[in-house]
C-alpha cells in the first residue's frame, strides 16, 4: 500500500506507480470524496467518455443525505 506525507502546505504527491495504474495525467481533474475519515481521489473522465456508461443504474443509497456534492 502506498503512503503520502501531508506538505505545511496541504499538498500530496500521488505516487507514480499509483498514478500509471489509475491513468491519471498532468493537468487532470480529481473529484474528492470525504466519507467519515476516508478520503479518496477519483479521476474525472471526460465528458464524451461518460455517455451510456452505465445505462439502468440504480442510484439509490449511493450518497448520504448530508453528503455534499
Amino acid at each position: 500500500m502506498a503512503s503520502v506525507t501531508v506538505s505545511s502546505k496541504y499538498q500530496v504527491v500521488i505516487p507514480k506507480d499509483v498514478r500509471q495504474r489509475a491513468n491519471i495525467r498532468p493537468g487532470q481533474k480529481l473529484c474528492v470524496l470525504v466519507k467519515g475519515r476516508t478520503i479518496s481521489l477519483v479521476p474525472v473522465p471526460p465528458v464524451g467518455e461518460l455517455f451510456g456508461f452505465a445505462p439502468g443504474i440504480n442510484l439509490a443509497d449511493i450518497r448520504d443525505e448530508e453528503d455534499d456534492l
